[in-house]
């Protein structure tokens, strides 16, 4: 089976480990660069990079009938905190109240202390904790035109609790919270087991936002664990058994990859189109 890698840092610690045991098993692993080109159909894609060139090039490969996990549009919608909100919460996940807040020098009269973070998920995005309107201010001169959401502040006990999940598996460490500990920075990373309801929890949350590959962040609030993020493909770093799981799926989702019909591959336009013009050959 060929298996492609929808990446720009195929060295992460998860993907090159699943790289070696899926060539150790006699299958084919293609490093495919987030604008493309590609050579060959894989039987499956897996999704690491979230640029707009990766989504693209995911959602045309989807089109011309190779799988990709995570889809294309699964992980879209968790690059907008608004949409992710919605979708969370209308399903019945509780998860933290947040609103959108357009840019940060237009916020009136917020009430403090609160989270503000970038409306759209990515690598060095915002996540702060504002407590006045000095913090405020020093943000917004920071970051003036950062479309944001704003969410309330969850003390907790001052640990993120993180849970991956891999096809069905379920993998989990704390984290001290960089919120927490007002430096800007996370601190220390311990182990640690979620209960089975924090399990099951992130377990739906894969079937309400259609991921096979995601990570929640929770946190302990009054009454409930409260669900402050959701990630789809992580780093996942550091998790025996993690990069397992990640081939046991990407083996499963590639032995059912549908026929691909012949003539689509010419018919594309458009960036991702002229970037896979190479996919139709070389194909049996």
């Amino acid at each position: 089976m060929k298996v492609g890698l929808i990446t720009g840092d195929p060295g992460h610690p998860v993907l090159a480990s699943a790289a070696e045991l899926l060539v150790r098993r006699g299958h084919e692993v293609a490093v495919v660069p987030p604008a493309g080109p590609v050579t060959g159909l894989p039987d499956v894609c897996l999704l690491k990079a979230r640029t707009p060139q990766a989504l693209a090039l995911a959602e045309e490969l989807e089109r011309r009938g190779v799988p990709v996990v995570n889809s294309a549009a699964a992980t879209e919608l968790c690059q907008d905190r608004v949409r992710m909100a919605d979708l969370a919460r209308a399903a019945g996940l509780p998860f933290a109240a947040t609103d959108a807040a357009g840019r940060l020098g237009e916020l009136a009269d917020p009430a403090y202390p609160f989270v503000v973070k970038s409306r759209h998920s990515r690598r060095h995005d915002l996540v702060a904790r504002v407590d006045g309107p000095a913090r405020l201010r020093e943000l917004a001169e920071r970051w003036p035109e950062e479309p944001v959401v704003t969410q309330p502040f969850v003390p907790g006990t001052g640990w993120d609790q993180k849970l991956w999940v891999v096809d069905g598996q379920v993998f989990a460490a704390r984290r001290q919270s960089e919120l927490a500990t007002g430096t800007g920075k996370s601190g220390r990373a311990e182990d640690w087991q979620p209960s089975a309801g924090r399990a099951a929890l992130a377990l739906r949350v894969g079937e309400v936002f259609g991921l096979d590959v995601y990570g929640v962040d929770l946190l302990d609030g009054p009454a409930e664990p409260v669900i402050v993020d959701v990630n789809a493909f992580p780093g996942v770093r550091g998790r025996p058994g993690a990069p397992e799981a990640l081939v046991a799926l990407a083996l499963r989702v590639g032995a059912r990859r549908g026929p691909v019909l012949a003539g689509q591959d010419r018919a594309r336009r458009g960036p991702a189109g002229r970037a896979l013009a190479g996919l139709g050959r070389g194909v049996g």
